[in-house]
């Protein structure tokens, strides 16, 4: 009985498909331009609104005999300054220092609470050196927050200090 001849084996040269593959790769990688998607997003800002409302205040200057010129303001101003490393290093209400993030989180209710005071917004002062996770965690504090008439505080606003201090 004759025998059967083999098919030669066929052998893929899989260095060289490799090769190709990884070219093909790389060029793809440096040649791609994603289109720019900042114009795409559609952003619902709200509307302008000054940072400080003044009630019932004749207009800057106005009255030069005025020893308190900041009564009328609802604001209240919080100061957050940042060390070298990004985390909190101090923070103050107003002009009184607060020990620290535990500190703040117990005595800022009670400034808000304060039927007296009429802060109905916060205007946080903000270090550059800050890192994101020390501010967001005094704005998680800050939204927990509730006001003397009992709505909750929905107005911050933000401003950087001043490099230099």
């Amino acid at each position: 009985m004759p025998r059967k001849k083999r098919a030669p084996e066929v052998e893929l040269n899989v260095t060289a498909m490799l090769d190709m593959a990884f070219q093909l790769l790389a060029f793809f990688i440096l040649t791609f331009k994603p289109a720019p998607i900042e114009g795409d997003v559609v952003l619902r800002m709200p509307r302008a609104a000054p940072t400080t409302v003044v009630q019932k205040a004749p207009a800057a200057g106005a009255d030069r005999k005025n020893t308190n010129p900041v009564q009328g303001l609802t604001s209240l101003v919080i100061t957050v300054l940042g060390d070298d490393n990004g985390s909190i290093q101090g923070l103050a209400i107003g002009d009184s220092q607060v020990g620290g993030l535990p500190e703040f989180a117990t005595r800022l209710p009670t400034v808000l609470k304060d039927e007296g005071s009429g802060f109905d917004q916060v205007l946080v002062q903000v270090d550059s050196r800050l890192d994101y996770e020390g501010l967001m965690q005094v704005i998680d504090v800050c939204t927990r927050q509730q006001l003397a008439n009992g709505k909750k505080l929905t107005k911050l606003s933000f401003v950087e200090l001043p490099s230099g201090r």
